[in-house]
């Protein structure tokens, strides 16, 4: 196998696959909606659609890297993805 290497799992396959559909989706939105206008948030930053997506990666890693470090070992991951999922709405509708 090709890519035996890397040593891939179930949750490792969905994140990056999740990222594949996400990038493609930008690409559509900008074919749909190519008026992109930067917009200013919450911080007074101007941004655009990618910015945003940039930003809620980012979140993302930091929020599960957290979760990781400082939750209980009992607590699953899902949490911190969910808690995730608000940043990233909270992100394109206020940033």
């Amino acid at each position: 196998m090709i890519f035996a290497w890397m040593g891939w799992t179930l949750p490792t396959g969905l994140f990056f696959g999740f990222i594949a559909l996400a990038l493609v989706t930008l690409g559509v939105l900008t074919k749909l909606a190519p008026n992109n206008e930067p917009r200013i948030g919450v911080l007074g930053v101007a941004t655009q659609r990618g910015d945003r997506f940039f930003l809620s990666l980012l979140g993302a890693a930091f929020i599960h890297l957290a979760w990781i470090g400082l939750a209980p070992k009992e607590l699953t991951l899902w949490i911190a993805t969910a808690a995730s999922v608000v940043y990233a709405a909270l992100v394109f509708r206020f940033a």
